[in-house]
């Protein structure tokens, strides 16, 4: 039975994997559409554009498998796959709900879930540096530069909310949870959020993949369905960034609803964040190199700092 069940717990977790990343490019394309007026996506088979996530799959799938002649093979063929994989094992430890909903409980879950979330960045830099190309070098620098800056205030975040709960594991955090939490650590949780979308290169932080300026970054070279495999890990980056702020900062499964359809009341959470991500991005403009930057150095890590300073003065008084 444990192997049945560890077998089981796998295949929902693949199966999620493979479909939630799509429903939120699929929302992206209408969200969008709506917001800027885009016809396109709006017709695409009919009813409300339901054929245009089918025709975009298609479209990578038909087109041409090119690697450069003077690109390292090896490295830029591997890049996709590492970009990828790191979203789909960290899915394996954000809890869902209560008593013992997520595909496999960590202690350290925490501390393993940012290491690996890491991990991604890296596929970026491979297809930046393998592809032999100047403006894919340039993004992949560009994002080297971006996951040092923004990684260290994301982790000072996650910190608060250890060191609240007195735990690393992610379902004890949830259980820790109080719903005076939400103000408390409202500034760790802007912190935790906005490092997310700079280290998955999303809009208005997107400077790594600027289309006006170096074409599309570290992934210019990619045609066909490893560029679709890019695409697809930032889509399921987003919706492991919003889980992870739906457990650490809103309380996961806590709600209004009943136990037992506590995975509900998360999911509910993790798109209305997935959201939010789509609208930033059709919201704001893209920031310069040296704003995004200083940003991460002069505003997002002072609040992480302010945040744990608040996080300890809050624990000494209720102990």
């Amino acid at each position: 039975m444990n192997l049945l069940d560890t077998l089981l717990r796998c295949v929902a977790v693949l199966i999620v994997f493979l479909v939630f990343p799509l429903i939120i490019g699929q929302t992206e394309h209408k969200v969008m559409a709506h917001m800027q007026g885009r016809l396109g996506p709006m017709y695409a088979g009919g009813f409300h554009g339901w054929a245009q996530l089918v025709a975009d799959g298609v479209k990578f799938a038909q087109k041409e498998d090119v690697v450069p002649l003077d690109a390292d093979r090896r490295v830029f063929q591997a890049a996709p796959v590492v970009a990828l994989l790191p979203y789909l094992i960290v899915l394996l430890l954000v809890p869902v709900g209560p008593n013992g909903f997520v595909g496999q409980a960590v202690d350290a879950g925490l501390f393993f879930v940012l290491a690996v979330m890491g991990i991604g960045v890296l596929g970026s830099l491979m297809a930046g540096w393998a592809s032999a190309n100047k403006f894919s070098l340039l993004g992949g620098l560009r994002t080297a530069a971006q996951l040092m800056s923004y990684e260290l205030p994301m982790l000072l975040a996650a910190a608060s909310v250890a060191m609240a709960a007195g735990t690393l594991s992610l379902p004890g955090i949830v259980d820790a949870f109080h719903w005076w939490w939400v103000p408390w650590q409202l500034i760790g949780a802007f912190v935790f959020f906005t490092a997310g979308l700079a280290e998955l290169q999303r809009p208005p932080f997107d400077m790594p993949v600027a289309d006006s300026e170096i074409i599309f970054g570290a992934y210019t070279e990619y045609t066909g369905l490893r560029f679709a495999f890019f695409l697809l890990s930032e889509f399921a980056g987003i919706l492991v960034i919003c889980a992870l702020t739906t457990v650490l900062f809103l309380g996961g499964w806590h709600g209004p609803l009943p136990e037992s359809l506590g995975w509900l009341w998360t999911l509910l959470k993790t798109f209305a964040l997935a959201f939010v991500v789509i609208w930033l991005r059709v919201t704001y403009p893209r920031l310069r190199e040296d704003q995004l930057m200083r940003f991460a150095w002069t505003c997002l890590i002072p609040l992480a700092l302010l945040q744990l300073a608040i996080t300890g003065v809050v624990k000494v008084a209720i102990s």
